[in-house]
């Protein structure tokens, strides 16, 4: 009969440990819940998205309908063939202050002064008179730096090299622009401003381009 005692101890040696995993609670277990909160740091991460959107700068390529970067240099490829041409209505005297206010936007939209070009058909624009007379050789070397705004006489434009903006002022010499918009258009990278009479510019240019 002393074994019958000595059998219930042994039950309870073993209920002993079982009752050691229930105080293991794993109160660390717990711990780990807490854990899943430090995954909410990852919310700064969402702005990691929005930087993809920031590429929507791509809007300034004026590819602005297709916003894709790849389509993006397509399209710049095309205008260096194929530029957009805008018309500004102007008296011959008002054509060269339409091509100044132009080329003020250009520079308020964010254009660099040494993408622009301006021509002139009649009398040359002040700079350029200015800068001649300092001779043809210190005036076509800022045009090659490339660096600022250049402004030539149409008659001269074919001494000028490709920019992406091109901006002509019909500003007298209607035989000079009939001669000088085709040259022109050929000159602009991305964009054709012609500032003049409508009638006058849309026949050379439907008749030369």
């Amino acid at each position: 009969m002393p074994l019958i005692p000595e059998e219930p101890q042994i039950h309870e040696s073993a209920q002993g440990p079982r009752a050691t995993p229930a105080t293991g609670r794993t109160a660390p277990t717990p711990r780990p819940v807490p854990g899943p909160r430090p995954a909410a740091p990852p919310r700064p991460g969402r702005p990691g998205p929005l930087r993809p959107t920031a590429p929507v700068q791509r809007t300034p390529r004026d590819g602005t309908p297709v916003k894709p970067g790849p389509s993006g240099p397509a399209k710049s490829a095309a205008t260096a063939t194929n530029p957009q041409i805008q018309l500004i209505p102007a008296s011959i005297e008002g054509a060269l202050d339409a091509a100044e206010e132009a080329v003020d936007l250009l520079l308020d939209s964010g254009r660099a002064p040494g993408d622009v070009l301006v021509l002139t058909t009649g009398t040359p624009h002040p700079w350029a008179e200015h800068e001649l007379s300092f001779g043809e050789a210190s005036y076509w070397a800022q045009h090659d730096a490339c660096d600022d705004i250049f402004y030539a006489d149409a008659a001269a434009a074919s001494r000028a090299a490709s920019r992406p903006v091109v901006v002509v002022a019909v500003n007298g010499g209607p035989s000079t622009a009939a001669s000088a918009l085709p040259l022109a258009h050929s000159r602009a990278g991305a964009l054709l401003i012609v500032c003049g009479d409508p009638q006058q510019i849309n026949s050379v240019l439907s008749a030369g381009v």
